[in-house]
C-alpha cells in the first residue's frame, strides 16, 4: 500500500531494492547453537540493550510512496512480535545428529514458507529450546554479510570482562585490494603496474563478457527450467579450524579463503567425476561468484561509537563480486586446488573487478529499476 514519504524517511539503496524483488527476496538466516539453557526474560532484556536495537534498520519499516519506490521509516519496536519461541521446553534431544537435523528442516521450512512481515522491521529472532539454539532472519535489504556480523558480534560480550566488547583484527581487512606489494626498484614498479593494468583489463572485461554473453557448458550442477520449484533442504559440512589451518601452512603466505576455495574446487571435481564421468572435459570451468566486501571495516567499538553520534553514516548494502574459476581436473592432488586458488585469489585482488561490479550494478538498478532481470543467472547460460 502506498504511503506518503516523511521527510525524515530514507530511501532504499538499489542493492536493497534488489534484495526484495519475488525473484531474489533474500533473507538470511543465521543459527546459532548454546550451551547453557536459556532464560526467557534475559535474552529478550539482552536484544532490547544491544547495539541491534540502536540500528536505525533494525527500527524501521518498510513503506513505498506513489510511485512504488521503497523507503526506510523508523517505527517503535515491539520486540515481542520479533522473538519467537519454538518447541516444548521439556524436549529431549538424544544426539548431535538429530539436534543438527531438526535446526537444517527448520531453515529449510522457514526458507520457503515464511516470508518476513512487511508489517514490522525485516528481522527475527527464532529460539528453539530443544536443540538449544538461536535463529536470527535478516532480510538482506538490511545490510551486508559485514555489516550484520559487526553487529551480532557487537552485542556479545568478553568471558572475562561482562562489560567489554569483543575485539576483532581489522589490520589486514581495511581494503579488499589490499595494501599492494613492495618493490625494490624502478624496473619492479613499472613491472607491476603494467601487471596491474593487464590484470584489471583482462578480469573487468571477463565480467563484463560472462555478464551479457559468455557462459559455461551445462553440467548435473547446472539446475535447468523449474529448478526454482524443487524443494528446499540444508544440508551441512564439517571443516575443523585446525585442519584448514594445517593446509593453510603447507602453503606459502596461504589464507583460509585460500583453503576453503581449494576444498570447494576438489570437492566438485570429484562430486562430477561421480556423476558424469563421460560428459566432462579436463580442465572444463565452472564459474563460481564471491562477494567482496567494499566497505572499512571498522571495529566493533567504532561501529558502537558510529550508530551513536553519526546515524546518518553509511549503511547497507556494499560489496561487489568477482568471478572464480573452478576447474575439473581428474586424478589431481587436492593441495594442487588450493595452489591454484590461491594464485587466482592473488591476482584478483590487484583489480578492480569487485568495485566495477558494484558501480556498474548500483547504476543499472538506479536507471532500469530493480525490475529488470534476466531469465537465469549468467553462470548457467547455455553455450
Amino acid at each position: 500500500m502506498a504511503s506518503p514519504v516523511n521527510i525524515t524517511d530514507e530511501p532504499l539503496s538499489p542493492s536493497g531494492r534488489l534484495f526484495l524483488q519475488p525473484e531474489m527476496n533474500t533473507i538470511i538466516h543465521c543459527a546459532l547453537g548454546v550451551k547453557n539453557s536459556m532464560d526467557v526474560d534475559a535474552i529478550k532484556s539482552a536484544i532490547k540493550n544491544s547495539i541491534l536495537a540502536k540500528h536505525p534498520r533494525f527500527c524501521s519499516l518498510l513503506v513505498h510512496d506513489k510511485n512504488g519506490l521503497e523507503h526506510w521509516r523508523r517505527t517503535e519496536v515491539d520486540f515481542d512480535k520479533h522473538i519467537i519461541f519454538v518447541g516444548n521446553p521439556t524436549a529431549t534431544i538424544t544426539t548431535a545428529k538429530e539436534a543438527e537435523k531438526m535446526v537444517n528442516d527448520y531453515i529449510a521450512d522457514l526458507s520457503v514458507s515464511s516470508p518476513l512481515s512487511m508489517d514490522k522491521p525485516l528481522w527475527e529472532i527464532h529460539i528453539m529450546w530443544e536443540p538449544r539454539c538461536a535463529i536470527f532472519r535478516l532480510h538482506h535489504a538490511i545490510g551486508d554479510g559485514i555489516e550484520l556480523m559487526s553487529m551480532l558480534v557487537g552485542s556479545c560480550r568478553k568471558v572475562e570482562d561482562p562489560e567489554a566488547i569483543p575485539s576483532l583484527d581489522t589490520v589486514n581487512g581495511k581494503n579488499w585490494r589490499g595494501s599492494g606489494r613492495k618493490w625494490k626498484d624502478c624496473r619492479g614498479i613499472l613491472m607491476g603496474l603494467l601487471k596491474m593494468v593487464l590484470l584489471n583489463l583482462v578480469f573487468c572485461l571477463e565480467l563484463v563478457l560472462r555478464s551479457l554473453w559468455v557462459g559455461d557448458r551445462k553440467t548435473v550442477i547446472s539446475g535447468g527450467d523449474g529448478v526454482e520449484l524443487w524443494p528446499r533442504k540444508v544440508a551441512t559440512a564439517h571443516f575443523l579450524m585446525e585442519d584448514m589451518k594445517v593446509v593453510k601452512k603447507a602453503i606459502a603466505n596461504a589464507t583460509i579463503n585460500d583453503v576453503l576455495l581449494g576444498v570447494i574446487s576438489a570437492g566438485l571435481s570429484t562430486y562430477l567425476e561421480h556423476r558424469s564421468p563421460t560428459s566432462l572435459q579436463e580442465n572444463q570451468r565452472l564459474t563460481g561468484v564471491a562477494m567482496v566486501n567494499l566497505r572499512e571495516q571498522l571495529g566493533l567499538q567504532d561501529l558502537t561509537k558510529m550508530l551513536e553520534s553519526n546515524p546518518k553514516s553509511r549503511r547497507g548494502n556494499k560489496f561487489g563480486i568477482i568471478l572464480l574459476p573452478i576447474y575439473y581436473n581428474k586424478g589431481v592432488e587436492p593441495l594442487q586446488h588450493v595452489i591454484r586458488a590461491k594464485a587466482t585469489i592473488d591476482r584478483k585482488k590487484q583489480t578492480f573487478e569487485a568495485h566495477l561490479s558494484y558501480k556498474v550494478a548500483d547504476f543499472a538498478i538506479s536507471l532500469l529499476g530493480s525490475k529488470v532481470k534476466r531469465n537465469r543467472p549468467f553462470w548457467i547460460k547455455k553455450t
